[in-house]
């Protein structure tokens, strides 16, 4: 395969599962160590040599990510932005995709996945074996809730999307690589009874015609941030990597392991706790912050603990009397105690709210 890849990045969910933060920002721009999980994808097609990229938008959310994302030039690649009128599934997507990807192999990535090691090594696969398919699996220990994947003498026999009782451990990871027979595959299958084009019956296809479907395990941990407790994982698992920074003023502060303190954050009588990110123009005050933390930019945080949980930007933390654990909070939002006994917070709150601890 001598044909230059493209990359299609799918960011048109409605992320229900992240509401209410989804109810007024797109759910691939949830940041995870303090840069959007979109991001992480982009930079792995880079990293891969992908500099043609396609994104799926949808109307609710596509004018934020336009907004955030630009051109492209800040990753070193091109962007075009492709907008699907209604989230009709994966393989709608790439049928709504085919007038940009034209002639060329591609990848496509849902855009709110993690992957520690990239997919240079995928890409690699990829041209040097030249499948009609490739595609990214992992084990997990509940199946049922992923497309699952049967093998067979190291290929790809037959797929089932959530089936009750699978026959692997092995699911699909949100990240394939295509040639144009998917544009045929996806155009001949029927919706599911869930209404949508599904891409696991458009493989099964691929498969039933005696296509090459090639399977790749995953190197590394992978992570679906489509809920609270994977954002937070997917949080610390970024942040186990983290390479220490400070670039703030530390006033009778004290700073334990891998901590990014990020340019005009300012902290005074604080202790963090490693690894942990704070963002530039934070201020923390009489603060605790503990493992796998991010703070985001312009965030206040006075007289509180907050350990394990995201911070988005222009919040406020505030005498809490409690520590604040396992925590998503929204952007621009308060959380402060007025009065009250002591007891432990798990929360998830949308933009702009306000909450008064009694």
């Amino acid at each position: 395969m001598t044909e230059k890849l493209k990359g299609l990045i799918l960011s048109g969910g409605k992320g229900t599962r992240l509401q209410p933060i989804t109810h007024t920002s797109a759910k691939q721009l949830v940041p995870v160590a303090n840069k959007p999980v979109l991001f992480y994808g982009i930079e792995a097609m880079v990293a891969a040599g992908i500099e043609e990229i396609g994104i799926i938008i949808a109307p609710e959310t596509g004018d934020e990510i336009r907004e955030v994302t630009g051109d492209g030039s800040q990753f070193g690649a091109k962007i075009t932005y492709l907008p699907q009128a209604e989230p009709l599934g994966l393989a709608h997507a790439v049928l709504t995709a085919e007038p940009f990807i034209g002639d060329a192999p591609f990848v496509m990535y849902l855009g709110d996945n993690l992957l520690r090691d990239g997919i240079v090594s995928l890409a690699e696969q990829f041209q040097s074996s030249n499948p009609d398919a490739l595609i990214l699996l992992t084990k997990v220990p509940d199946p049922e809730h992923y497309g699952v994947a049967e093998l067979h003498d190291g290929k790809v026999v037959a797929l089932a999307e959530k089936p009750p009782e699978p026959k692997t451990d092995l699911a699909l990871v949100g990240v394939y690589m295509f040639t144009q027979a998917i544009f045929d595959a996806a155009k001949a299958i029927k919706p599911s009874a869930r209404g949508e084009l599904e891409i696991t019956d458009a493989i099964q296809y691929l498969v039933d015609q005696g296509k090459n479907v090639e399977p790749h395990l995953v190197d590394g941990w992978w992570k679906d941030t489509g809920r609270l407790d994977d954002m937070l994982q997917a949080n610390r698992l970024v942040l186990e990597d983290l390479q220490p920074v400070q670039d703030g003023e530390l006033i009778d502060t004290q700073i334990e392991g891998r901590v990014v303190i990020e340019a005009g954050a300012k902290l005074e009588r604080c202790v963090v706790r490693g690894p942990a990110v704070i963002g530039a123009g934070a201020r923390l005050t009489d603060a605790y912050i503990g493992p796998y933390t991010s703070i985001d930019k312009g965030v206040v945080i006075e007289r509180s603990e907050v350990e394990y949980s995201i911070i988005l930007e222009g919040s406020k933390i505030a005498d809490l009397g409690a520590r604040l654990e396992a925590s998503l909070i929204g952007k621009h939002s308060q959380v402060v105690r007025t009065d009250g006994m002591p007891r432990t917070f798990r929360m998830l709150v949308g933009d702009k709210c306000e909450i008064s601890l009694v």
